[in-house]
């Protein structure tokens, strides 16, 4: 038989806590009372569960309610029922409550994750001490209902309106090169320029390969970027960048360390490129929010508030 056709229904738990209370107290009147309730109440749900059952639970007398053998068998299970779906409410109302808890699934994407959320986590844990973090690495777009995570953290524009996001920092893209790369191909003035130079292109970009740039006065130029290293991962781009490689096309928080180091260095400033999109946490609904998701979602959002870090350390080294 299928789990669900053996599943008690509302009437049947009901009816297993009245005769539970009225075998504890004796008396129906005494449990009316205990619960609340109308002793007529009780009677109705105790006779229908002993119709359901066929055997008579109590021996009935106009002063005295006995158990029968086979109700003081039953007795030990329906305490034990009482007792587990008490123990089961608690539990659960204890993860919407105040204090975080309970095991938090994350899916970050993997390089902003290791780079911005990783090494601080364990500040997070140990002001939550009853929260156990599973955290996935991964640039995979996770479905969150289906896979049972938590919170995701998202880059860029969000395409799913299923879920509930919340903004938790800006970012911005921006062109930059090594300082010794500069010195080789001198200073550039327009986008143009970068169809005679090298190019270090992350593959995923939705425009790519090409890249588009607008300035104040509203002028808009389209160049195709090629160069000596294509990739899908920013983060290698960004070492080969450092080394003099090329000129990347990147966002902050990926280069913010190397801005305030001074081994990469922004260029055409003036000209911004094509972004599109923030950084999110998202969820998969904000109602009866567990207290654990609420926990890192407010973290996080003061963690990136009012100047993200990336950003932070740029504007301290200048």
């Amino acid at each position: 038989m299928h789990l669900m056709q053996q599943w008690p229904d509302g009437n049947h738990i009901a009816e297993i806590a009245a005769f539970a209370a009225v075998a504890e107290q004796g008396s129906f009147t005494k449990a009316a009372a205990a619960l609340g309730r109308d002793a007529t109440v009780l009677s109705r749900r105790v006779q229908s569960l002993e119709r359901r059952l066929g055997v008579r639970l109590f021996a009935r007398t106009t002063r005295h309610v006995a158990l029968t053998e086979a109700g003081a068998g039953f007795l030990v299970r329906a305490q034990a029922i009482v007792a587990a779906l008490h123990e089961a409410q608690e539990e659960a109302s204890a993860h919407g409550g105040d204090e975080a808890r309970g095991t938090l699934r994350l899916a970050l994407p993997a390089t902003f994750g290791r780079m911005w959320i990783a090494p601080f986590l364990p500040q997070f844990m140990a002001a939550h001490p009853q929260v156990r973090i599973d955290v996935s690495y991964s640039n995979r777009f996770v479905d969150l209902v289906a896979e049972g995570f938590d919170v995701a953290v998202r880059l860029g524009e969000l395409a799913d309106s299923r879920l509930v996001a919340r903004r938790i920092a800006p970012r911005r893209r921006l062109l930059c090169a090594a300082p010794s790369f500069i010195d080789r191909h001198g200073p550039l003035e327009r986008p143009d320029d970068l169809a005679r130079l090298p190019c270090l292109a992350f593959t995923g970009l939705a425009s790519h390969p090409n890249w588009t740039f607008s300035n104040a006065r509203g002028e808009r130029v389209t160049i195709r970027a090629e160069g000596p290293l294509v990739s899908d991962d920013a983060e290698a781009l960004g070492y080969a960048a450092v080394q003099g490689l090329g000129i990347m096309l990147t966002t902050d928080w990926l280069i913010g360390r190397d801005l305030a180091a001074g081994t990469l260095v922004p260029v055409l400033e003036e000209w911004m490129p094509a972004d599109e999109g923030a950084i999110y946490a998202v969820v998969p609904s904000s109602r009866l929010m567990p207290a654990k998701t609420r926990a890192f979602i407010d973290w996080i959002s003061q963690r990136f508030s009012p100047i993200p870090p990336w950003r932070l350390s740029h504007e301290r080294a200048h």
